[in-house]
């Protein structure tokens, strides 16, 4: 089962519905734009409220605090990046195909999800205790997916690597790299950005074109 898109104690809507939901992910937008110009202190839950235009307890209604909202985002984005592993059962493609192509999709959610994908680099300060303990099960579940595909690949003769841990780590930290200087309207737009990176982890696993 993957896990939950469900922050880690986040509080439930009242109703859940097409409108509920929009005015919900209006306040994320929001939040997650002044979040990533201002930073997490300095940003207040007045000047979320003075973006979207209401009153305070609209944007209580669907959160406790700046926290959870911080929280939400950031999980949403971890979510996304940490189930590419997660192939179904039924999936009778071989280990290398499955890697490659996991790499890509985490490659290609953490741009999808900038900049909320990048707020764990930039303050780690922030998270609360338990919300860190469920991003690293979260972070757990995805290495215990790639590690058996990295060495049953290896095995099939279709990656060269030493360390299988290492190599994983090493091939998943690429696209971290990016919190520090990406921008969306960069030289290189969001397709050919993934597919730069993506070539590189290929690299990082010792990825042949044919087996030895």
């Amino acid at each position: 089962m993957s896990p939950s898109n469900a922050t880690p104690n986040q509080r439930r809507q009242k109703t859940a519905t097409p409108g509920t939901d929009a005015k919900r992910g209006r306040i994320l937008q929001v939040a997650e734009r002044l979040f990533a110009a201002q930073g997490y202190a300095n940003t207040t839950l007045a000047q979320v409220v003075a973006e979207l235009g209401v009153s305070k307890p609209f944007v209580y209604y669907y959160f406790h605090n700046k926290q959870e909202i911080f929280e939400t985002l950031s999980w949403r984005a971890a979510v996304a990046c940490f189930t590419t592993m997660d192939f179904c059962v039924e999936d009778a493609r071989a280990a290398h195909v499955k890697v490659t192509q996991g790499l890509e999709q985490l490659i290609r959610a953490t741009i999808a999800h900038y900049p909320a994908a990048f707020f764990a680099y930039r303050e780690p300060q922030v998270y609360r205790s338990d919300y860190l303990a469920a991003q690293k099960r979260l972070a757990n579940h995805f290495y215990d997916q790639l590690c058996p595909l990295l060495e049953q690949g290896r095995r099939d003769g279709m990656f060269d690597f030493s360390e299988t841990r290492i190599t994983a780590l090493a091939a998943c930290s690429l696209p971290g790299f990016l919190y520090a200087w990406y921008r969306p309207d960069g030289r290189l737009d969001a397709d050919a950005m993934a597919r730069e990176l993506t070539r590189l982890a290929w690299r990082v696993v010792g990825l042949r074109e044919t087996a030895p």
